[in-house]
């Protein structure tokens, strides 16, 4: 460390200081995946501060994202998770003989078994995004909205917002929480005129939003994975618009396409 470095060292608040050694050593692999952080008390006697600037540089660690805090047990390095993978191809027919949906059969690849649960199922006014890659309105209630929350064993991993054209959705089974088809819901589009020919995704990361946070049980520091997925027609025409909003920490994207 150069003279620079030791006055900005200096400068720096003593949890962050804290913080940064903490960092230093989890990265480094001092501190190992699954190992228990020092007590608040013995970081303040090693460092020579108060207990509240100790627990200060363990919430900095677990804003980061790098430990979690356990009420009465202490704070440990995190461990990184399984993923739940969806690769470009989990639409394909090739997957429908398994009778599971691309989420349920990623789940069943990694020993966990997957489950959705329902928020909501309503004739909705979509976003203006949605709108305009539906070609409805938006300004009137033109679009079916799904809302659910999938599941891997005990942990919440995906929040899903479908928007399909009302025009496509009355009078389907999509508007039941089973939808009554053997291929699911694209089964029900395929069987009104819409077959899958193409996707096209938008791809973002960003911090949750409260709701999205309560629904996921994100431990604090972990953000998401958004995407923005539509459907398109061997006609060329978007039939369906889907928001994953995916924990980061348990989630992952493979594409695996042609340069074209």
């Amino acid at each position: 460390m150069n003279d620079h470095e030791e006055r900005e060292s200096v400068r720096r608040p003593p949890s962050k200081r804290i913080a940064d050694e903490l960092r230093q050593a989890i990265e480094s692999g001092e501190l190992t995946p699954g190992a228990k952080l020092p007590s608040e008390r013995d970081l303040a006697a090693h460092y020579g501060t108060a207990r509240n600037t100790a627990r200060e540089a363990v919430r900095i660690l677990t804003d980061a994202g790098l430990v979690i805090a356990e009420h009465g047990r202490g704070a440990y390095v995190r461990k990184p998770q399984a993923l739940i993978r969806l690769g470009n191809d989990r639409y394909s027919p090739k997957y429908r003989d398994a009778g599971l949906s691309p989420f349920l059969l990623e789940c069943a690849k990694q020993g966990k078994t997957g489950r959705f649960e329902v928020l909501s199922i309503e004739r909705a006014t979509p976003p203006t995004e949605v709108a305009g890659r539906l070609d409805v309105s938006e300004k009137t209630k033109s679009v079916l909205r799904r809302e659910n929350v999938f599941w891997a064993d005990d942990d919440p991993v995906q929040r899903v917002t479908t928007y399909i054209p009302w025009a496509i959705a009355t009078g389907t089974g999509l508007l039941q929480e089973e939808v009554p088809h053997q291929y699911g819901i694209h089964g029900v589009l395929e069987d009104r005129g819409h077959v899958m020919a193409r996707i096209r995704e938008e791809i973002n990361a960003r911090m949750p939003r409260a709701d999205e946070a309560r629904h996921l049980r994100l431990p604090p520091g972990v953000p998401v994975i958004d995407v923005l997925h539509t459907s398109v027609d061997q006609k060329g025409k978007a039939y369906e618009v889907t928001r994953f909003v995916m924990r980061a920490d348990m989630s992952g994207l493979l594409y695996d396409v042609p340069v074209e």
